[in-house]
């Protein structure tokens, strides 16, 4: 095994969830490597991992882009350490009426949402399977939604690249489960405290003080258990949602 300390990559380290998750890695002991597409977005979570003690490295990339993300993962395994975990986190969610929908909008959902999964998760599968061997050697997480169940109105391109992305998940379990690799996919079933849903849906925000909203430092924690459950009992498949949410 590398002596260098372990990575946590978190693809799409937003203000929310994927913020959150690098976070609690930090915390945790992992060195945390962030992507978004832009670099300036990642520094209040950068400085704030750094100001409890934590290492964290911030990285602009498109998660669409097949050499991005090749090149992105080699850098991190060559200079930085072994990538024990991987985090996909990218939302793409637009909604749109099917009569309005373009193709073009369509794709670049589901590029955002599921062909970004794909590269990413490939990528760093490709780098824990050659640590086979060394004992318990990696978990990929990909955060789904409700719309990774049932397509809703006005949310064709979001679902259908949301059931891709669970599709994905439980192929790479199958396939990567019996060599040591944790594959895990979540279903986040209700509004998370956003300034998204602060600012656009008022009356859903104001259920958060009778835990009405999906606290992403909750939501952490659930992914931090779920990258250290023993493997006799790995868990696939974990949805969370508020206790009032219908479901």
């Amino acid at each position: 095994m590398s002596d260098r300390s372990p990575v946590c990559l978190v693809i799409g380290a937003g203000d929310a969830t994927g913020g959150a998750v690098a976070r609690r890695f930090a915390k945790g002991g992992y060195t945390v490597c962030a992507t978004r597409r832009n670099l300036d977005k990642l520094k209040s979570t950068l400085e704030q991992i750094e100001a409890d003690g934590g290492r964290a490295h911030g990285f602009s990339s498109d998660a669409r882009v097949e050499a991005e993300v090749v090149r992105l993962v080699d850098d991190i395994e060559t200079t930085i350490g072994p990538i024990e975990v991987m985090v996909f986190n990218i939302g793409a969610n637009v909604p749109s009426s099917i009569l309005d929908e373009t193709a073009r909008r369509y794709m670049k959902v589901w590029e955002m949402a599921c062909f970004a999964g794909f590269l990413n998760g490939r990528e760093v599968a490709k780098r824990m399977v050659a640590r086979e061997g060394e004992g318990p050697h990696g978990t990929i997480i990909f955060t789904g939604a409700t719309a990774s169940l049932r397509g809703s109105a006005n949310f064709a391109a979001f679902s259908g690249a949301k059931h891709a992305l669970r599709a994905l998940a439980q192929s790479m379990a199958r396939e990567l489960g019996p060599r040591g690799i944790h594959v895990c996919h979540t279903i986040i079933d209700g509004a998370i405290d956003t300034a998204f849903i602060r600012d656009n849906f008022p009356d859903r925000y104001a259920l958060k003080d009778r835990d009405g909203i999906v606290n992403p430092d909750h939501i952490a924690e659930a992914y931090w258990m779920l990258h250290k459950q023993p493997r006799d009992a790995w868990t696939h498949e974990l949805d969370m949602r508020p206790w009032m949410e219908k479901f």
